[in-house]
């Protein structure tokens, strides 16, 4: 039973992963700071579990790091920490230099002094897999898809810190043969997404009547993925990856911003419809926000040919209907994690039922 380390564990996306791995009988070393976004309410309930330690650092630490891969015997690493919001990295860029681009800086340097310990058949084994996202390689016109293949070239603080990350990462390989992996991915949401993100930010304005803010004419596609099947990618590649290479997991569901809002609300129609008239009726479109881009779409044909990547969730609008409605049942959830300090995201939630 092979021991992960996973940086961002109690975050959205690496919380999910955490259930996804430990469900194929991994043992999971769970590592996060535990900043506005990650939260202990992600893993609750993985305390007891035998087969999941948890240890509260940042990644920023390259000592600690190294010590906590010895201390379990590590086999692999799954690194998903990172700041991901783009608004928050247009307004204080900072964070994400220091996170995305020093973060994984200071814990490649970790996996490398702890690599250069290990026997020959055990580094045989051992991976480094950085996640990343879609965001690296810019924007799309009206046609054509990313794949392992674009070129990079990034547009905001956000994509332009996880850029730099990932040829980090490459250079680790190449120049120190660490055995490392890229994934990227396009838009996740599902469960135990922070509300500031589209999706559930949208649910819990509607729930309180207020106007639902669409950016410029909320023409921007975005493919999206459901976090499970990006859980399930990363694994994949994780496990069955080659050193070196690059693997992108993506939903084959493109939606416009305008579209996603509008399926949200013909869910909330059907089971918390408002006492008179109905959601869409609260869109309202807003000011764009700079360098927004355009497209993004994700050819993931190398995952599914190489790795048997299949998606579960081949239909937004199945994924959107059970995400909403874990929104509506996890009130005391999303009422912590906004409570945190840090979090801007605030709601009335006697408004909401909660």
């Amino acid at each position: 039973m092979k021991t992960i380390l996973v940086t961002g564990a109690a975050g959205f996306i690496g919380s999910n992963f955490v259930e996804v791995a430990l469900a194929a009988g991994f043992k999971i070393v769970g590592y996060d700071a535990l900043t506005y976004a990650g939260h202990l309410e992600n893993i609750e309930e993985l305390r007891g579990n035998p087969a999941f330690s948890f240890v509260h650092a940042n990644i920023l630490d390259t000592q600690k790091f190294e010590s906590v891969l010895h201390e379990y015997s590590v086999g692999l690493v799954a690194h998903f920490a990172a700041e991901s919001h783009v608004d928050k990295s247009i307004t204080g860029p900072g964070a994400f230099i220091e996170t995305n681009v020093n973060g994984t800086f200071s814990i490649l340097n970790a996996a490398r002094s702890y690599f250069e310990t290990l026997e020959p058949a055990a580094k045989k084994e051992f991976r480094f897999l950085h996640v990343s996202t879609d965001e690296v390689f810019g924007t799309l016109g009206a046609s054509g898809k990313f794949s392992e293949t674009t070129p990079y070239a990034p547009n905001s603080p956000y994509s332009a810190s996880k850029a730099a990350s990932d040829l980090l990462v490459r250079a680790w390989f190449h120049t120190y043969g660490l055995p490392t992996i890229i994934t990227n991915c396009s838009n996740n949401y599902g469960p135990k997404q922070f509300p500031e993100k589209l999706i559930p930010h949208m649910i819990f304005c509607a729930l309180q009547g207020k106007s639902l803010p669409v950016y410029g004419k909320g023409e921007n596609i975005r493919d999206w993925i459901h976090v499970k099947d990006h859980a399930r990618g990363v694994l994949l590649a994780l496990t069955r990856g080659i050193p070196g290479e690059t693997y992108c997991f993506g939903g084959n569901s493109e939606r416009t911003n305008l579209e996603v809002v509008k399926a949200l609300c013909v869910e909330l129609d059907s089971v918390r419809p408002m006492k008179v008239g109905r959601f869409e009726s609260l869109i309202k479109f807003v000011a764009d926000r700079p360098g927004h881009d355009f497209r993004y779409a994700i050819d993931d044909s190398k995952a599914q040919r190489e790795l048997g990547f299949v998606r579960k969730y081949s239909r937004f609008e199945d994924g959107l209907r059970e995400t909403v409605r874990w929104y509506l049942e996890h009130f005391e959830w999303s009422k912590k994690v906004t409570a945190k300090d840090g979090a801007k995201t605030t709601y009335d939630w006697s408004l909401l039922g909660g």
